[in-house]
């Protein structure tokens, strides 16, 4: 049995998924105009109130106050990665609005500064998709308002998505980042990238140097 479809029926369908498709288009164009303007204007905002934060907490005597709070809205300040001109903000918690915007302090490990294992996360198709170019013996920067802390890159490993061993207390200061892998796998990633690095150096609040 053959079905016939009139030429001006054919015509008119074709010509509402065309515009459906154009309509579909913008929005989604729209959407990544708003997603990208409001990453930009987040990351300008958080940059400002965490170097007037720091500014503000050094004493008359130019030393840094020492105790560590996470700051107001969740701000922890800011990690930085010379080498691959990575340089993002530190949400306190891994929701989907603190990662979408920038790095997340995985709750229940350590503050910068203290004692144990400080844990970020991040999506590996945005702020931390340079984590795959990272090697052995590279510096990682944190700023927060007590000081900055350096730490130089330890080892790469490769986990599986339930290995919480990685965010174990350390009795050293130590630093653990957390990131999705394979970088380019379609859909969710089967497992987990982890950085391991460890402090070398603690100094009072200074500018960033990263553009």
């Amino acid at each position: 049995m053959k079905f016939m479809v009139k030429r001006e029926t054919l015509k008119r369908a074709l010509k509402w998924a065309h515009r459906a498709f154009f309509a579909c288009a913008v929005l989604l164009l729209g959407f990544c105009g708003f997603a990208l303007t409001d990453s930009w204007v987040f990351e300008w905002r958080e940059n400002r109130d965490l170097d007037l934060l720091r500014a503000e907490r050094v004493t008359s005597q130019g030393t840094p106050q020492l105790r560590f709070s996470v700051l107001p809205k969740g701000l922890v300040g800011r990690i930085e990665i010379p080498r691959l001109r990575l340089s993002a903000i530190v949400m306190e918690g891994i929701g989907s609005a603190a990662l979408r915007r920038g790095v997340g302090h995985i709750p229940g490990t350590a503050l910068p500064g203290e004692r144990g294992n400080v844990g970020l996360a991040g999506h590996r198709d945005t702020l931390f998709r340079p984590l795959k170019d990272l090697k052995i013996n590279d510096e990682i920067r944190l700023s927060t308002p007590s000081g900055d802390f350096r730490y130089e890159v330890e080892s790469l490993r490769i986990v599986g998505p339930n290995d919480t061993t990685v965010l174990a207390a350390s009795g050293e200061q130590s630093l653990t980042l957390v990131t999705c892998y394979p970088f380019y796998y379609v859909g969710p990633a089967p497992q987990r990238w982890i950085v391991r690095a460890r402090q070398v150096l603690a100094q009072v609040p200074a500018p960033s140097t990263v553009e």
